[in-house]
């Protein structure tokens, strides 16, 4: 038996075992290019026109959300009792209010906290409590509080302090994201996060998604136009996007991968002048 079997094949062989590892390392464009038109559904042509999906889907406040309150009057001094102090200097003096990814979620010191009972407390008016109401519901709750000292004279302004997002799995970078906007897209998700890797099964991105009482794990398919009019196509505070590896992952990552690849290509071409200079 001799020891080097791999130099006993003939080189048209070796020539074919190299090809076909090459062919089944390849990644298909078909699995990288995103919003394709898909053979099972009806083609998106170019400049058609698509409407946004039809969403009853609105964002239900919960435990441990962070809110923007902020507060309007002709006088400064009614709005004053009812902000923290340097709050408002750290909203206007910048205090490192980056965008997604930055590191300066600055709405973490200025913002209002919801507890796990589902209360904000806010100078002069106490816990107030908005945990399972939608942004505008909020609003008039902060609101009706704040006419039994000022009414009529100081208004309110409610929001969620941007889109939080966590992503997981092959992004370009993973973690909580926030997006100081109040409408973001999944690809602008995407973006903010690095993109994803080469290796990303883009066809089966999991999104998972808090509902008032509970959570639904949607899957999403990258590659797929008909995700332009998908209801998934905005991404909610709190989601969770999860990009599983394709199976060729094992091989290592997209970077490395390549670097395999080429030192078995430089081994069995040294195999095969070796197998030409004993032959």
């Amino acid at each position: 038996m001799t020891p080097y079997p791999l130099l006993t094949l003939s080189k048209p062989n070796l020539i074919l075992l190299l090809t076909l590892f090459l062919f089944s390392s390849c990644i298909s464009n078909k699995k990288l290019t995103y919003l394709q038109n898909l053979p099972e559904n009806e083609p998106i042509a170019l400049d058609e026109f698509i409407p946004y999906a039809e969403v009853d889907y609105i964002y239900i406040l919960q435990p441990f959300d962070i809110v923007d309150i902020d507060f309007a009057s002709s006088d400064e001094e009614f709005t004053e009792a009812f902000s923290y102090q340097g709050a408002r200097g750290m909203r206007t003096g910048g205090g490192g209010g980056g965008g997604a990814g930055a590191g300066g979620d600055i709405f973490y010191f200025t913002g209002y906290t919801i507890d796990k009972d589902g209360n904000v407390e806010i100078p002069k008016l106490g816990k107030i409590n908005i945990a399972g109401m939608s942004e505008e519901a909020a609003r008039d709750q902060v609101q009706e509080a704040i006419n039994v000292f000022f009414k009529e004279k100081v208004y309110v302004k409610l929001r969620t302090a941007g889109i939080r997002y966590t992503t997981l799995g092959e992004f370009g970078s993973v973690g909580t994201k926030v997006l100081f906007r109040n409408r973001a897209t999944i690809f602008d998700a995407l973006a903010a996060s690095g993109e994803t890797n080469l290796l990303a099964k883009r066809n089966k991105l999991f999104l998972i998604r808090q509902y008032g009482g509970g959570t639904k794990i949607h899957q999403i398919n990258l590659n797929d136009r008909a995700l332009l009019g998908s209801p998934f196509f905005f991404i909610q505070p709190n989601d969770i996007l999860y990009l599983e590896p394709m199976k060729i992952r094992q091989l290592g990552t997209a970077d490395n991968l390549v670097s395999s690849l080429q030192l078995f290509a430089t081994l069995l071409a040294s195999g095969l002048l070796m197998y030409g200079l004993i032959r």
